[in-house]
């Protein structure tokens, strides 16, 4: 069980008192930055990005291992080089950045898949490579204690060959 101090002021008149208390936990198991109790999931991603002419292609789909459901959840993805200033982005997705793009994957079951998101976007200029770099950026509140899956690194290469994920 863990214990946790719970801090309190009380207003007596004109002068404030101040204490603190220990509670303790109502459950074992994960907690969010605030010491709550949270569920906890594991969240993946993969798929494949594709790169030509300054065009990247990025198809992926989200999982989630459990043990508990997602209510909602954002993906960010950042690239190494900027995007043009113009893009087409699918409903869900929104450009937040010179290099970044954000995109709703929604809930997911315990233990399920989500719809898969496939996007391109239009690099500056023609660059031979750039880098991927995908991550959860939001997952409605529920902890995900292993980020080694959320977290992809792709070097995509000017090939037009698939890059897998």
């Amino acid at each position: 069980m863990r214990v946790r101090v719970l801090g309190a002021c009380v207003a007596v008149g004109a002068a404030a008192v101040c204490g603190v208390a220990p509670v303790a936990a109502a459950a074992d198991g994960p907690y969010d930055r605030w010491g709550v109790h949270a569920p906890e999931a594991d969240l993946a991603y993969h798929g494949a990005a594709t790169m030509a002419a300054g065009r990247v292609d990025v198809r992926f789909t989200p999982r989630n291992h459990g043990p508990s459901a997602v209510p909602d959840a954002t993906v960010r993805l950042r690239w190494s080089e900027p995007l043009a200033d113009r893009q087409t982005l699918p409903d869900g997705c929104a450009r937040t950045g010179a290099r970044v793009v954000l995109c709703r994957v929604g809930a997911l079951d315990a233990d399920g898949l989500g719809e898969q998101v496939e996007l391109r976007v239009r690099l500056r200029g023609e660059p031979p490579e750039v880098l991927l770099e995908m991550d959860t950026v939001w997952s409605g509140g529920v902890v995900d204690r292993n980020r080694a899956n959320d977290r992809q690194r792709v070097l995509v290469l000017e090939t037009g060959d698939a890059y897998y994920f």
